[in-house]
């Protein structure tokens, strides 16, 4: 553990999920007792999109009372759907590739909870697999878990300093299997639960359901991007991502995705079981957010943090990089060019680098998550 909890006040988030369940085990193990709370958000219409929020709530409640400790809901409902909600479908209807589950950390878990909340704890405690670490000058950083697997720091990297600053996570230095070899040995009532799939918010909905009940269908052309030749109709672009190769239906494929018209309501798509136009190798990104600071900024006469090297316009440093929830960590070099807009220039071409997708930047090490950027075209 990186930072001294004695004598603060901690709220523990509870989803009903085994993870936030022995984060509570490893509080109260440290002689903490945690306010324990389960923010209420999904569906509208909970019953007929077969939420499993009551289930959670049970487990949660449960796991709450094993341990001796109070249980609150809070409902961020509302939150939810005119925040994340809001920005997932803005996203999908202009042609991009969102990740709700990264605003939903922002906005909903150390957002709108704090502001009912969680602004009267030092700490909000949450079962993500990450951690922290306070550097010499005191600065909190946020860093990998040693599971490649289940580290979730790409979905913290959207969040402010502020947040950061009073998050914990106290099952971070285990891995997976340590978690649940815990839950058993402690007899959790969810040691077996299987972990949530998907997006936070439709439980057991189908996520093309979801779009088609909320933005319906907008046909158009599919074309291949090789000939030119039109191949077939979509039912509309929010139903493809790019790189996807299942689910298109179309024959003489395999057909991947991997671009979109959006003014012109066309997807384009490439013949092949490995094909190039599936990938690239350097895009640019937007609106750059660091977590703690700019690593390579100088900062109130004092060097850059990162390696000490000063990144100015036309430079260039080595990174490690994510664009998705995968294990693996990819080497990139990120350049501030002569415009001042970051570019990303990953070693290997890497498959289906899609428009409004989190580029997450790491160090060469892939310890430190420095925050992370919007990729666009």
């Amino acid at each position: 553990m990186t930072e001294e909890l004695t004598d603060k006040k901690i709220a523990l988030l509870l989803s009903g999920g085994v993870d936030s369940s022995v984060a509570v085990y490893e509080l109260c193990a440290m002689g903490l007792k945690p306010d324990c709370f389960y923010i209420k958000i999904g569906p509208e219409e909970e019953e007929e999109w077969d939420c499993t929020s009551e289930e959670d709530l049970e487990m949660a409640t449960a796991v709450a009372h094993r341990f001796g400790l109070k249980l609150e809901v809070v409902d961020c409902h509302r939150e939810y759907w005119d925040n994340v909600t809001r920005y997932t479908m803005d996203k999908v209807r202009s042609g991009f590739t969102p990740n709700p589950d990264v605003m939903c950390n922002r906005m909903i878990k150390f957002g709108a909870f704090h502001e009912k909340r969680g602004h009267e704890y030092d700490i909000i405690a949450t079962g993500h697999y990450a951690q922290t670490e306070i550097d010499s000058e005191g600065r909190k950083w946020l860093v990998t878990s040693p599971d490649p697997v289940k580290d979730q720091t790409d979905f913290l990297a959207q969040l402010y300093d502020w947040q950061l600053k009073k998050s914990f996570f106290p099952i971070g230095h285990h891995q997976k299997g340590e978690v649940r070899a815990i839950a058993e040995r402690e007899h959790l009532v969810n040691a077996r639960r299987k972990d949530s799939q998907g997006i936070c918010f439709l439980g057991k909905v189908n996520y093309n359901d979801y779009l088609r009940r909320y933005l319906g269908e907008n046909p158009g052309l599919v074309i291949d991007i090789a000939t030119g030749k039109k191949i077939g109709m979509h039912k509309g672009l929010w139903f493809h991502t790019i790189g996807q190769r299942h689910g298109l239906g179309f024959g003489g494929g395999p057909w991947f995705a991997v671009k979109k018209n959006i003014k012109k309501n066309i997807l384009f798509v490439s013949n092949g079981y490995d094909p190039k136009t599936a990938y690239r190798q350097h895009f640019p990104v937007h609106d750059m957010h660091f977590l703690t600071c700019n690593p390579w900024k100088a900062e109130e006469g004092r060097q850059p943090v990162a390696g000490k090297q000063l990144l100015e316009q036309g430079d260039s440093v080595e990174v490690c990089i994510k664009i998705r929830h995968t294990p693996e960590y990819l080497p990139a070099t990120l350049e501030l060019d002569e415009g001042g807009r970051y570019i990303v220039h990953a070693r290997e071409p890497i498959h289906g680098v899609a428009p409004g997708q989190f580029c997450v930047i790491y160090d060469e090490c892939h310890h430190r998550c420095y925050g992370s950027a919007e990729i666009t075209v």
